[in-house]
C-alpha cells in the first residue's frame, strides 16, 4: 500500500508570487494555476466557489487574515463567490461573542461574504450521511474508551488493532447510533467510527471518530442535539453541500485529504477539492488559538484585542489598517512549504502606508519634560504657527499649532556636555523649534539635587519658519509643545509580545518566553490639534515626530486621551532586505 502520510501532487508547481493578472508576464501562484486549469477544462461549469470556515472558539489572528485574503481574493479575482461558514461542531468551546467578532474582522479587512452558513445548519444532513455510512457497512458504534481507541491506533510505524466492536451488524449499529442521538448514553460512553483501514500508514485513516456524545448547550441549536460530528466528517460534507469548488486549507490538513476524499467518494456526493497551502508563521508570535486563549484567561494580556496580540482585533486597536494587512498577505504570497516570516515585513507594510497618510504631530513623551523658557519673548504673548500635516502628501494641508513663551521639549534633546556631532540643544547652542523660531540656549537651571529643571533661551525674531530672514543656518530641528496649551496624555509603547524569534520551536513553556518589556506606559504632552482630530475621527493614526506612529485607543476619556504606538519609525526590515 502506498504511503499516504504525505500526499505530494507533482502536477502542482509551487510559486510564491502573486500579482495583478492584467499585467503581462505576472506569475500565478500554484492555487491560481489550479483554478485557471479548472476553468479552462470547464470543471464545475467554470465556477469558482470558496469558503472561509472559522471555528467560533476565539478571535481571528493574522494567520486567519492570510486565509481570508486568499479565499475572498481568489473568488473576487475569478468572478466567483465566497461563503462564510462557521465550524460550530463543538458546543463546549463556542460562543456568539466569537461569531460576532469574526464577522466584524472579515468586514473590517474589506471583504463581504456571499452566503453565511454554519456547520450546525447541516446537522440533520450530516446525521443522515452518518446513517448512510452505517447502512453501507462503513461505520460502527464503538464502546471503547478514548484511551483504548488511542492505543488501538498503533504508531506511524506499526499498524493499528481492530476494535472488538468493529464487526457489529448494520442493524445493531443503527440502533445504537439512534439511541446515542436520543440521549440514552453519557458523554464518552460511545462514539461512531468510520470503518476505513487500521493498517494504513496514514494515521488519519485508522477508523477515525466521526461522532461523539456531548450533552452541552449549543449556541444555535440549543439542546436539540447531544451528539456532534467531528471536524474531519463535517468539513468535507459541508463543502460538498455548499458545492464549494476549491476548499483551501493549511498544510497540516494535507494528511487529512485522503479521508476528506474517502467520505465524499463513499457518500457519492459533490466532489469538492481540498488544496493545501502553507500557513503563516510569524517571528516573535504564536499562532495557536489555544495558547492565545490562555494568555487572555491568565491575564498576561488585557483581552483578545490587547494591542500586543496577533489577533485582527488587537492589530486594529494597535493602529494597523486593513490595507496594510492585505498588502502584507500579498507580499508573503502563497506557498506549499512552511516557512517563518519576519514580523519586520508586517511592520514595514504598516510603516509604508502610515508614512504616506498620517499627519505629523508633536508630542513630548517624557515623565518629566524639560521646560524651555524664551526670555525675550513677551510674557502672555501667543502666536499660531501653521505647520504642514504631511510633507509626503501636499493635499493634507496645514494645521494651527499654538506657540508661547514656555514650551516643553524632550529631555534627551538637550545635553549639558554634548559629544561631537550632537546637533540638538546644548549650552550656547542653537536649534530650530519645528515650525517656529531658532532659539539659543543661554542658561541651564538646576534644582538642589543638581537635576536640570529648566532651560532659559532667547529666540531670533526674524527666524520664523516660512518667513525666515535671519540668515542663520542651524543643523538641528526639535519638536516641542506649548506649556499652557499642552494636553496631558497616556502613551502606551508596545513591543513584541515574545522575547524569542520562534516561540513554537523553543523547548521552554511558551509563557516563559513572554517579553517582560512588551508594554511601557509613559506620560506625554501633546499639541491640542492632535486630540481634536482624534476625538472628531477626522484622523486616528498619527506620526509623533521623531518618535513613531501612534493611534488613539478606546480607553481614552474626554479628560485624558490614550495613544498606542503602532510601530516605531526605524525601518529595520528594508535594511535587512538591502543586505540580503
Amino acid at each position: 500500500m502506498a504511503d499516504l502520510t504525505k500526499v505530494p501532487d507533482e502536477s502542482i508547481p509551487e510559486s510564491t508570487n502573486t500579482g495583478d493578472r492584467s499585467n503581462a508576464g505576472s506569475s500565478l501562484n500554484f492555487i491560481e494555476q489550479i483554478v485557471e486549469e479548472d476553468i479552462a477544462s470547464g470543471k464545475n461549469g467554470g465556477r469558482v466557489h470558496t469558503r472561509f470556515p472559522p471555528e467560533p472558539n476565539g478571535y481571528l489572528h493574522i494567520g486567519h487574515a492570510k486565509s481570508i485574503c486568499l479565499n475572498f481574493g481568489l473568488a473576487d479575482e475569478y468572478g466567483g463567490q465566497t461563503n462564510l461558514r462557521f465550524d460550530d461542531t463543538n458546543p463546549v468551546t463556542e460562543d456568539t461573542e466569537y461569531v460576532d467578532s469574526i464577522k466584524n474582522d472579515v468586514r473590517w479587512l474589506g471583504f463581504n461574504w456571499d452566503n453565511e452558513f454554519y456547520a450546525s445548519d447541516y446537522f440533520d444532513q450530516l446525521y443522515e450521511f452518518a446513517e448512510t455510512l452505517i447502512q453501507k457497512g462503513l461505520a460502527y458504534v464503538d464502546d471503547s474508551t478514548s484511551e483504548e481507541i488511542a492505543a488501538q491506533k498503533g504508531t506511524p510505524t506499526e499498524p493499528g488493532r481492530l476494535s472488538q466492536y468493529r464487526d457489529r451488524s448494520v442493524d445493531e449499529n443503527l440502533d445504537l447510533f439512534r439511541r446515542m442521538k436520543a440521549g440514552e448514553y453519557p458523554d464518552g460512553a460511545k462514539v461512531l467510527r468510520a470503518k476505513v483501514d487500521m493498517a494504513s500508514p496514514n494515521m488519519q485513516l485508522r477508523d477515525p471518530i466521526i461522532y461523539r456524545i456531548k450533552h452541552a448547550h449549543h449556541h444555535r441549536t440549543g439542546d436539540t442535539w447531544c451528539i456532534y460530528p467531528m471536524y474531519d466528517f463535517a468539513h468535507g460534507q459541508s463543502d460538498s453541500i455548499e458545492h464549494i469548488t476549491h476548499s483551501l486549507c493549511t498544510l497540516e490538513f494535507e494528511v487529512h485529504r485522503p479521508l476528506y476524499e474517502w467520505f465524499i467518494d463513499k457518500l457519492a456526493i459533490f466532489p469538492s477539492r481540498q488544496i493545501e497551502f502553507a500557513r503563516l508563521n510569524l517571528t516573535y508570535t504564536v499562532m495557536s488559538k489555544r495558547k492565545l486563549k490562555k494568555l487572555v484567561e491568565e491575564g498576561h494580556v488585557s483581552n483578545w484585542d490587547d494591542p500586543r496580540m496577533p489577533t485582527i482585533a488587537g492589530m486594529r486597536r494597535r493602529g494597523y489598517t486593513p490595507a496594510s494587512i492585505r498588502e502584507f498577505a500579498d507580499r508573503i504570497g502563497i506557498a506549499k512549504r512552511d516557512n517563518l516570516i519576519d514580523v519586520g515585513l508586517l511592520e514595514f507594510c504598516i510603516r509604508e502606508e502610515l508614512n504616506k497618510t498620517t499627519h505629523r504631530v508633536m508630542a513630548v513623551l517624557d515623565e518629566k519634560p524639560l521646560k524651555l523658557v524664551i526670555k525675550n519673548y513677551e510674557v502672555g504673548r501667543e502666536e499660531i504657527m501653521s505647520i504642514e500635516n504631511n510633507p509626503e502628501d501636499p493635499a493634507s494641508g496645514e494645521r494651527n499649532v499654538p506657540f508661547s513663551r514656555e514650551v516643553y521639549i524632550e529631555r534627551d534633546d538637550f545635553m549639558e556636555n554634548p559629544p561631537k556631532k550632537f546637533f540638538r540643544l546644548f549650552p550656547g547652542g542653537m536649534v530650530r523649534l519645528k515650525g517656529a523660531y531658532i532659539i539659543k540656549c543661554d542658561e541651564v537651571v538646576k534644582d538642589n539635587a543638581g537635576e536640570i529643571i529648566e532651560l532659559r533661551c532667547s529666540y531670533i525674531p526674524e527666524s520664523r519658519s516660512g518667513s525666515d530672514t535671519s540668515g542663520i543656518n542651524v543643523k538641528g530641528t526639535i519638536h516641542w509643545v506649548s506649556v499652557p496649551h499642552a494636553v496631558e496624555a497616556e502613551v502606551r509603547l508596545y513591543d513584541r509580545l515574545f522575547s524569542v524569534e520562534n516561540p513554537a520551536a523553543d523547548e521552554r513553556e511558551f509563557r516563559e518566553l513572554l517579553n517582560p518589556n512588551s508594554l511601557d506606559i509613559v506620560r506625554a504632552f501633546v499639541e491640542p490639534a492632535l486630540v481634536e482630530a482624534a476625538r472628531s475621527g477626522s484622523q486616528t493614526n498619527f506620526q509623533f515626530m521623531r518618535k513613531g506612529y501612534f493611534t488613539l485607543d478606546s480607553d481614552s476619556t474626554p479628560d485624558k486621551p490614550v495613544f498606542n504606538r503602532t510601530v516605531t519609525l526605524k525601518d529595520s526590515w528594508s535594511k535587512e532586505v538591502k543586505k540580503g
